[in-house]
């Protein structure tokens, strides 16, 4: 909760002073904001008002390097680098970070080769190295490298900025969400006074077996008297027989 508080302060910090900045102070904070280690989502940023106005200036490129970091992968910008602007060190690793956040949305298990032509690494050691300094150390994933599956395994990955086409299926998904778990409340609330049905009958049950086997008890102490009584007279009615005779 930490982390998620820091990087809502850091987004809030963006938007506030995008709000106030226009031209080339503008296109700086852009290359800022995409450099920063920790900063991750950027869509915020790119709702500012004033960001739109970059558009058709000599900064227009700004414009569409933060909307390439809000949706876009590192496999995007080759296919676009031709116009837009060379894009730093640092960039150019948060791209590839993001890159795997989007690869993990659909897929829970990676495979090295998929990862290695995404991110353009070379070979196993340095795609490992990257997973493990730049995604799991920054706290945007969570897994386990399988060399001997040559995968690797997320557990956890940070959600990236929603696409405007994504809104719609989100949205979706979220009322099917919620019916499903209305449709769960009513069976939980089904079940609880099945249940409480069903101790009602129990304790019914067991009152009627007590009340039964106190009904026993008390025929067999009848029964145990009588039999005490008749054995006493048998008795009686011998010993008077034995005297007469």
């Amino acid at each position: 909760m930490d982390i998620e508080r820091k990087h809502a302060e850091l987004i809030d910090l963006f938007v506030k002073q995008a709000a106030v900045l226009d031209g080339p102070a503008l296109a700086g904070l852009v290359l800022e904001a995409s450099s920063h280690p920790s900063l991750f989502a950027f869509s915020e940023i790119l709702s500012v008002p004033n960001l739109a106005k970059l558009e058709g200036t000599l900064y227009s490129s700004s414009l569409d390097v933060l909307r390439l970091f809000a949706y876009g992968t590192w496999s995007d910008y080759k296919c676009n680098a031709g116009s837009l602007p060379a894009l730093s060190f640092d960039q150019v690793r948060k791209l590839k970070q993001l890159s795997v956040l989007t690869l993990a949305e659909t897929n829970k298990v990676l495979p090295y080769d998929q990862l290695m032509q995404e991110l353009d690494v070379s070979n196993v050691r340095e795609l490992e190295d990257f997973l493990i300094n730049e995604c799991m150390h920054a706290g945007i994933v969570r897994g386990k490298l399988d060399q001997l599956s040559r995968c690797f395994e997320v557990q956890f990955a940070a959600g990236r900025d929603l696409r405007p086409e994504q809104l719609n299926s989100m949205i979706q998904t979220l009322a099917h969400w919620l019916d499903t778990s209305d449709s769960l409340l009513h069976l939980i609330q089904d079940k609880i006074k099945w249940a409480d049905t069903m101790s009602e009958a129990t304790k019914k049950h067991r009152k009627e077996i007590e009340d039964r086997v106190e009904e026993v008890k008390k025929s067999l102490k009848k029964l145990n008297t009588l039999s005490r009584q008749t054995w006493t007279y048998e008795a009686t009615r011998r010993c008077s027989l034995n005297m007469e005779e």
